[in-house]
């Protein structure tokens, strides 16, 4: 019986092309389609170690990529140019219809965060009279703020497999009875306990075989679901520190 995974997290491909974009500080109207495809790639590799339930969509669109940076390599003549009846010989940029499809939904994903802020901020308002709530004890507050996105934990996962040569196999079956992310999560919150509370993320992942580093991914998702956990980079593409508790940039 093999661990399916399905995570809210993953928005879709087009969330994890302008994670990319803005990691890399790429100008979006021009596009380094050679770099991008790779970065793209690479973190399509890690997704399939994690078995994700969504990746067949994120292959589509890696076949687009590729689509795109073989039209960009392909060479133009001047014949060609001069030739105006030629409907492919008139085609624009190849990278104009993805800037497009990226604008269009980057545009919505910031109206929709809008919304979504709006709605927290409604969210503390109540429409009847204050009560006494003493009896109940003293309400904490929790920040719910996420100190690293997803994909950046995805792409240290798949540098990681990297420098262990886990490539293959690329699937891994995870045994429920051999294998828990509830205990994994226990196992963890004790390791940061016993080391005053923090960790290098690698530091995780130093032994095992591909299916118990995938249980230690998993474990790590959940932990910062439940904000038991904080993830925090040392400047861009520095090490990552795994710290017990919510830690204040």
């Amino acid at each position: 019986m093999t661990y399916k995974v399905k995570l809210e997290a993953f928005e879709g491909p087009l969330d994890l092309l302008l994670h990319l974009i803005n990691r890399l500080e790429i100008d979006i109207y021009d596009i380094p389609m050679s770099e991008l495809t790779s970065q793209y790639i690479e973190h399509l590799h890690a997704m399939r170690v994690l078995e994700l339930d969504e990746l067949s969509e994120y292959l589509v669109l890696a076949a687009t990529l590729i689509e795109i940076k073989s039209k960009m390599l392909l060479p133009v003549h001047e014949g060609d140019v001069l030739d105006h009846h030629n409907d492919y010989e008139m085609e624009d940029d190849p990278r104009d219809e993805l800037v497009a499809r990226l604008i269009e939904y980057k545009k919505y994903k910031e109206a929709a965060n809008s919304l979504k802020e709006s709605a927290e901020d409604r969210s503390v308002h109540f429409t009847k009279l204050p009560e006494d709530l003493s009896d109940y004890g003293e309400i904490a507050v929790t920040e719910s703020d996420e100190k690293m996105n997803v994909f950046d934990l995805i792409g240290a996962f798949q540098k990681m497999l990297e420098r262990k040569k886990l490539r293959s196999p690329l699937s891994a079956s995870i045994l429920r009875s051999e294998l828990s992310v509830s205990e994994k999560m226990d196992d963890i919150m004790t390791k940061l306990e016993k080391i005053g509370g923090k960790c290098p993320f690698e530091s995780l992942f130093e032994d095992g075989d591909v299916n118990d580093l995938v249980v230690t991914f998993l474990s790590l998702l959940e932990l910062m679901k439940r904000l038991d956990i904080t993830v925090i980079q040392e400047g861009n593409f520095g090490q990552m520190i795994v710290f017990a508790g919510q830690e204040d940039i």
